[in-house]
């Protein structure tokens, strides 16, 4: 995910934008120095974080870590916090900004802070931006469906304690794998992706199986009360070979390939 920069009273505040959880993350320390002017923000937020940690706040499970530019340029790991996370954090920071910043939180998300709230809206607006790029009708229809189907999953992870960044990344590349024998590099490098979203660049089809994965996934989980990231991801290789066995059978019945290297660039090409 690409780090961006969003500017509240000349500070720069990171963000990075999860296609699949549809929200912004914004980078808690950037948030607490534009807030409250400290010169130890960093400091600040640990303080802040040992405090919610021992009120056992429910806050503290949805702090989460992604990988941000820094000032040296390098991707460091970096707390941050969806927009609802956020609107919540800020009530625990003394500062006359606070209400000035709910404001400047919703200019940022534009449309997007209303989609939170009404489910419906993110799907019009998903709808309506895959048109204006050229898609086809029945792909929309896949691709939304497989939007939730995954937030579906992501739900039962995180109500199971799958908290950290690195534990969804690492069970979502071994159910891509289980059903396509690629890891995710793999598979954006066959299409030939740098930075765009892969499931936006599958087929119908490579759609379909990605979705039987998660749904299997989701259902073993549930079945086995699968709780915290070992017992998961355990559990879900009992059954994320079933998809990969459909994909194999139905390529010998067919005699072709699910996986295709066409992505959407190279297929709206072909269509001018």
């Amino acid at each position: 995910m690409e780090t961006k920069l969003a500017i509240f009273e000349q500070k720069e505040i990171r963000k990075v934008w999860d296609s699949e959880m549809w929200d912004w993350y914004f980078s808690i320390v950037d948030i607490i120095e534009a807030l409250t002017e400290s010169s130890q923000p960093r400091r600040y937020w640990a303080e802040l974080k040992d405090k919610l940690k021992n009120e056992w706040s429910e806050l503290f499970d949805f702090i989460e870590q992604l990988k941000m530019k820094a000032l040296d340029w390098k991707m460091r790991l970096t707390d941050v916090g969806s927009t609802k996370t956020i609107l919540r954090l800020i009530q625990s920071i003394p500062s006359k900004k606070a209400e000035p910043f709910k404001m400047w939180l919703a200019r940022v998300w534009d449309e997007r802070i209303n989609e939170i709230y009404d489910p419906e809206l993110a799907f019009e607006r998903a709808i309506s931006n895959y048109r204006k790029r050229g898609y086809s009708e029945e792909w929309i229809k896949q691709r939304l469906k497989s939007i939730d189907i995954r937030k579906e999953l992501t739900w039962e992870w995180n109500d199971r304690w799958i908290k950290e960044w690195t534990q969804y990344a690492i069970l979502t590349n071994e159910i891509l794998k289980s059903w396509s024998d690629m890891t995710t590099s793999e598979y954006k490098d066959l299409k030939w992706l740098k930075k765009e979203s892969l499931k936006d660049n599958m087929t119908n089809l490579e759609l379909v199986f990605n979705m039987l994965a998660e749904v299997s996934t989701t259902e073993i989980i549930r079945e086995e009360d699968s709780i915290g990231f070992e017992k998961i991801r355990q559990d879900s290789k009992r059954w994320w070979n079933v998809a990969g066995v459909a994909r194999k059978q139905l390529e010998l019945e067919t005699k072709k390939k699910v996986i295709s290297k066409s992505n959407f660039l190279e297929e709206k090409k072909k269509l001018k």
